[in-house]
């Protein structure tokens, strides 16, 4: 997938003939009287992945993979999931319809035995045919939400304002359908969580500092957050600031956001954003603002693995900054939540913090 451009589709005859094509090699094998198998790219594997400062984590080989064989107990259930799958897209590119990956699992529960499983049938699926998700016709549901100077229109013609400064617009579950962007946004925010959120639009943050998107996954983005970032990049061309805890949960869903995740590199040329900065929270700021003692929290040993296991990424080393904050986290041992600056002044982080971090780097 590395010659496709970010946004492009593969045309619905294209789609359908990669499906039929393992429907066809599943039929010569029965011909043929031996058990069907198929092969998928581990997408656990860090084999299969390169990094590309350009693009951020990619696959670049198929060298680590998973046969799931049909006549074998531990996998005959995840062979017939699969084909499931397969029925069901084809199904929805030959009607040009969609469903959401929510409606598969109801209409066929017995078979998948819960949500998570579909999800993640569905991208193997993808990734075996090297084929977008949008193009196979199956939706998640999102759980992100936007807010700021944006409007844009919606695939069935709903038109879309995300200007209101009380409440926020959820994020689409069509991000390929969306249309007639129009923003005059100087840079987009993506916060972490959605408590530092809704708190940013209690203190009427986008007015204040107007023109802007501000945008939140969530915690651990879903695909249409991200791909909604992407989307905002590729259309508005305007930099793209991330505000997370100084933790190392944090910084790997800043990580996600710039280099993308190693389940989804199969896809990283659409949900990647390569020009993406850590605003804040920085473990430099802890010492910097000197917040108080009490609003810091020591590592755990879940955190000390997670920071170990970043450090050790392929892309470290193309952020030499972002190393060194890393290194000082490891350092000092101690972590903090973005409201630890809440310690400091109960408006601080909208009234001082975000405002001065964002006319230093000449971005008001």
């Amino acid at each position: 997938m590395a010659d496709r451009q970010p946004g492009d589709e593969e045309s619905s005859s294209e789609v359908l003939k990669r499906i039929e094509n393992v429907i066809l090699e599943i039929i010569t094998h029965l011909a043929k009287d031996e058990a069907p198998t198929l092969v998928l790219p581990n997408r656990s594997s860090w084999d299969n992945v390169s990094f590309d400062s350009a693009i951020g984590l990619q696959m670049s080989s198929t060298s680590a993979v998973r046969t799931i064989r049909s006549d074998c107990p531990k996998t005959a259930t995840t062979f017939s999931q699969i084909l499931k799958i397969l029925s069901v897209t084809y199904t929805l590119v030959q009607s040009n319809s969609y469903a959401t990956k929510r409606d598969i699992y109801y209409n066929h529960p017995q078979l998948f035995g819960s949500q998570k499983i579909v999800d993640r049938i569905v991208d193997d699926v993808s990734c075996m045919l090297k084929i977008p998700r949008r193009s196979l016709r199956v939706l998640a549901t999102s759980k992100g939400l936007i807010s700021g100077d944006l409007c844009y229109m919606e695939e069935d013609g709903t038109r879309i304002n995300c200007h209101s400064n009380s409440a926020a617009v959820a994020v689409s579950s069509n991000i390929a359908g969306i249309r007639n962007i129009v923003s005059s946004a100087k840079f987009i925010l993506v916060v972490e969580k959605d408590a530092t959120f809704q708190r940013l639009l209690q203190d009427d943050f986008c007015t204040k500092l107007s023109p802007l998107i501000m945008i939140t996954g969530k915690g651990f983005p879903d695909v249409n957050s991200r791909l909604m970032v992407r989307k905002l990049w590729d259309v508005l061309h305007v930099p793209v600031f991330t505000l997370v805890d100084a933790d190392p949960h944090g910084i790997e869903i800043m990580c996600i956001y710039k280099y993308g995740s190693l389940a989804m590199s199969f896809e990283a040329q659409s949900l990647t954003i390569p020009n993406v900065m850590w605003l804040g929270l920085l473990p430099s700021d802890l010492e910097r603002l000197q917040v108080p003692r009490n609003a810091l929290i020591p590592l755990t040993k879940a955190d000390e693995n997670k920071l170990n296991s970043l450090l050790k990424r392929p892309y470290v080393t193309a952020q030499p900054e972002w190393l060194k904050e890393m290194m000082l986290m490891q350092k000092n041992r101690v972590k903090a939540e973005i409201q630890s600056l809440a310690a400091i002044g109960p408006d601080f982080l909208t009234s001082i913090y975000l405002p001065n971090k964002l006319r230093f780097g000449g971005w008001l």
